[in-house]
């Protein structure tokens, strides 16, 4: 049976996620109270409808109660966003993801009963500035505010050298997940690994313990 997923706010986060899951086979109503925006996804997602998520009645009569789950996409307006998830929270839905505007904000879904926050201009303005600063950075991703998954991208300094040449657990205190190679992946690489120049590592680790492996042995410029 498909998942049944509602997404209120239609602006770039929220029609991104609406465009993928429907992509993905699921059921989506979308739901914002533009009614050209909500026409511009009636041919994309299951069902698309004008209303106004701090409207409980609105919300109540649409079913959102029963979804699965639902995003609260909301643009600027902090004040709908935390009104929205409280109605949903009292709903019991199952499973609430919120974007956040900022740290405060977060805070404040997280207390009425936010599942999930996210911050995705944050999130990608952190991706993007690893990326700047390190030609060796290929993706970041922040698990929390002390651990991520980064992919560097093997220079000089490594290549030719095998994972037991490279000690990296024992000297950095991060782990090697896996090495990519064209189109070859090898999951939790064997310590004989050689590391060949161009091959991809993925990275996972403390924030700190990962910049101090990149500043040794990954070129910054």
């Amino acid at each position: 049976m498909k998942k049944q997923f509602a997404v209120i706010g239609l602006g770039r986060f929220g029609g991104s996620i609406c465009k993928s899951l429907s992509e993905q086979g699921m059921e989506v109503l979308a739901i914002d109270t533009d009614e050209e925006k909500v026409n511009n996804f009636s041919t994309i997602v299951t069902h698309a409808v004008v209303a106004d998520g701090t409207d409980e009645n609105a919300l109540k009569s649409l079913g959102v109660r029963n979804f699965d789950h639902v995003i609260v996409a909301i643009g600027d307006n902090i004040q709908a966003s935390i009104l929205t998830t409280l109605i949903l929270e009292e709903f019991g839905v199952s499973h609430i993801t919120v974007k956040a505007q900022n740290d405060y904000h977060e805070k404040v879904l997280n207390k009425i009963g936010a599942h999930k926050v996210v911050h995705p201009e944050r999130d990608m303005g952190i991706r993007i500035a690893h990326n700047i600063v390190s030609k060796n950075v290929l993706d970041y991703l922040e698990l929390s505010k002390d651990y991520s998954i980064v992919e560097l991208i093997a220079g000089e300094k490594i290549c030719n050298k095998t994972l037991i040449d490279l000690n990296i657990r024992a000297k950095y205190g991060v782990n090697i997940m896996a090495v990519k190679r064209g189109d070859d992946i090898n999951v939790s690489p064997h310590g004989t690994e050689k590391i060949l120049q161009g091959d991809i590592l993925i990275v996972i680790g403390a924030i700190v313990d990962i910049n101090k492996l990149e500043n040794a042995l990954f070129d910054k410029d």
